[in-house]
């Protein structure tokens, strides 16, 4: 979001300057607002941890009841994707699959890799809002049925209007912004931790008083598992072909990886360790959760009833198979499908994050139209973009007409398609791109000779495992295939067509100014409560020219917490601001759209303030004593020397103030740090 306004005429008392005028533009945006590493593995979570409800029955119904095996194998290769993802951002803050792609292999890969993963992010809403709509009405039913009410809701259409009704809910949380969503999806997980321990727990206990036997290693794959193969004996066989094809069916489980390129943009600083931290909670949670119930379920459940009455809902069989007295586990799967309402209802949140990130990518580098860019006046989300994916979301559940089943066959192609077309372009950039990366995918082999370069051997290995397995997945997955290939064709048509009218057929990726909204400022001016800085501490720095932002750079790579403003000064000679001016320059949408990657990159809030004025010093030293800073920081200039710079800020202090109002001047650059106390 973005205001203009004038500091008020009159000011006051010690801030009179003869000759002095001076104006502020304030620019703030929505942007620019940061999440903890907790809510952003929340956000992941709700999609990745939300499989649980129903990928063991999935699994095991494509290839018998070896299925928790191939879940965890899933699970722990799922590190490896995702260390492709961390390297990635490390190198990118947007480093989504479109970015990625596009910086290794030219825009139409990344067009048409984006557009397989739109069908997968358009379809995880559907999914899993069917899903927990299908779980509340079991419910409900069941409930129904207890009371001898005789009365039931259809399943599918009233998991359909439920479903609905959650897209619309989470639909306005990310018009609202990324904080509040956010917040959601973290209560969301909190209880789903809860709920997570509980069972584990439980089904422990049930296994230590009644024994176990683990599941056996062997493969039932029917020809609907197979497709176009079943025709090829050495598929149905434990062999290199029939692990392929049992991995390929439980790839689904990896579903919401691109998620965490999406909210790296929105980590708080430090930026790189937290993003490492995200990944690593990921992890730990989705492999105990997802691969610990799906064995506990083939080894508590009886086989009898476990695929034919709760194929889609594992967790409440194992609810009411546990050890302990009816009521009791009657209870604990009211829990249980609560919960799993909850989880799955936030991976629609997930899915429209997702969603709304790459096609921000997209749109900022000119494949679709401008249009879409401009941000809520009140919010400063892409709401129009936000809106797109909510519509396309409510279609396909419509279309659907809430039939998991539907759902469920297409579901994986964008999943496995978009982490080849990643994994690739990262192992490509590792020789196109040769400078030191601050994080990279293990296992990596050094040549033996002198300047010799790494073998990315385990980018190389992860790229092998992913390409293979989508391949095979091509014809096994028949109504994945058909429709995956259909609805990628269809929006890579729809980028070349928006592109086209755009004009922007290579358009300079990162180049593309931000947008802004402008808004009026009353009369009575700056202050902090217009700026929405609250916090004990506030920092000013001065920028000028978007080339040289080193001492940005340095003052966001310290550990402070203040809340900081970025100001630039439009200097204009006389005494009388000219109204007619240019209200928001193209030079300071530049500046300040540099400025909010760089603070992107750094996981740093700041508020962007343009000074008009005659001088700009004086413009510097009045605001940041109208804003009650501590701390004024300036780059090196061009024209003087440090201790002159120094100098003419103090003079300039000296005349504002009378009081006791002190603050901190740094000259600061990447070599430099000259300070003084006023």
């Amino acid at each position: 979001m973005a205001a203009i306004g004038k500091l008020p005429s009159a000011q006051p008392s010690g801030l009179s300057s003869p000759g002095k005028r001076t104006r502020a533009i304030v620019v703030t945006t929505g942007m620019l607002a940061f999440i903890s590493f907790w809510r952003a593995s929340a956000i992941v979570l709700c999609d990745m941890a939300s499989t649980v409800y129903y990928i063991g029955g999935i699994v095991e119904a494509a290839v018998g009841k070896s299925a928790p095996y191939f879940i965890l194998a899933v699970m722990l290769f799922a590190y490896a994707v995702r260390a492709v993802y961390v390297e990635s951002c490390s190198m990118f803050t947007r480093g989504g699959v479109y970015r990625v792609v596009k910086e290794a292999m030219g825009s139409t890969l990344a067009k048409l890799s984006v557009s397989a993963l739109m069908f997968d992010y358009i379809l995880t809403g559907p999914i899993s809002g069917v899903s927990a709509g299908q779980y509340l009405v079991g419910l409900i039913n069941e409930l129904l049925g207890l009371g001898h009410v005789g009365i039931a809701l259809p399943p599918d259409l009233t998991a359909a209007a439920f479903a609905i009704l959650v897209t619309v809910y989470f639909w306005w949380q990310n018009i609202l912004g990324i904080e509040e969503s956010s917040g959601k999806a973290m209560r969301i997980m909190q209880v789903t931790t809860v709920m997570g321990v509980l069972m584990i727990g439980w089904c422990a206990i049930t296994l230590y008083e009644r024994g176990f036997h683990m599941p056996p290693l062997t493969l039932n794959l029917p020809d609907s598992s197979l497709g176009w193969l079943a025709h090829l004996p050495a598929a149905r066989a434990i062999g290199a072909i029939g692990i392929i094809v049992a991995f390929g069916h439980s790839i689904l489980a990896m579903s919401g990886e691109e998620s965490l390129a999406q909210v790296n943009r929105e980590i708080e600083a430090p930026k790189l360790k937290n993003l490492l931290r995200t990944g690593l909670v990921i992890f730990i949670y989705s492999l105990l959760l997802t691969s610990l119930i799906s064995f506990f379920a083939v080894m508590i459940i009886p086989d009898s009833v476990r695929m034919s009455r709760y194929s889609d809902d594992l967790i409440g069989g194992l609810a009411m198979y546990v050890v302990g007295p009816l009521w009791l586990r009657t209870a604990l799967r009211a829990f249980v499908v609560f919960v799993g309402f909850l989880i799955l209802a936030g991976a629609v949140n997930t899915a429209i994050v997702g969603s709304t990130g790459v096609l921000t990518r997209v749109a900022e580098d000119g494949v679709l139209l401008d249009w879409f860019r401009h941000p809520h006046r009140r919010y400063g989300t892409n709401y129009r973009i936000v809106n797109l994916v909510a519509i396309l979301q409510i279609a396909t559940i419509v279309l659907s007409r809430g039939d998991m089943y539907a759902l469920g066959e297409a579901y994986a192609f964008g999943v496995i398609w978009s982490f080849v077309f990643k994994t690739l372009s990262v192992l490509v950039l590792r020789y196109k791109q040769t400078y030191q990366r601050m994080w990279r995918v293990p296992l990596n082999l050094t040549w033996f000779r002198p300047g010799g370069q790494d073998f990315p051997l385990g980018l190389g290995i992860t790229f092998l495992i992913l390409f293979v397995t989508a391949v095979v997945n091509l014809f096994t997955k028949q109504v994945a295939t058909i429709w995956g290939l259909g609805f990628t064709a269809a929006l890579f048509v729809i980028f070349e067509v928006s592109q086209k009218i755009n004009g922007q057929a290579e358009h300079a990726y990162g180049e593309e100014p931000e947008k802004f909204n402008l808004e009026m400022v009353e009369e009575e001016g700056l202050h902090p409560e217009r700026l929405h800085l609250d916090g004990a501490v506030k920092r000013i720095i001065a920028i000028r020219d978007p080339r040289n932002l080193s001492h940005l750079h340095r003052y966001l790579a310290e550990n402070d917490s203040a809340e900081l403003v970025a100001l630039t000064v439009r200097t204009e000679k006389g005494l009388a601001s000219s109204d007619g001016a240019q209200v928001f320059t193209d030079a300071e949408q530049r500046l300040f759209s540099k400025v909010v990657k760089v603070c992107e990159d750094h996981g740093r809030a700041v508020t962007p303030l343009v000074a008009v004025s005659n001088d700009q010093v004086y413009a510097i030293a009045r605001t940041a004593y109208v804003l009650g800073a501590e701390e004024v920081v300036m780059g090196v200039s061009e024209r003087f020397k440090p201790d002159v710079q120094l100098e003419h800020f103090a003079i300039h202090w000296g005349s504002l103030t009378s009081t006791d109002h002190h603050v901190k001047v740094r000259v600061l650059s990447e070599t430099r740090d000259i300070h003084v106390d006023l």
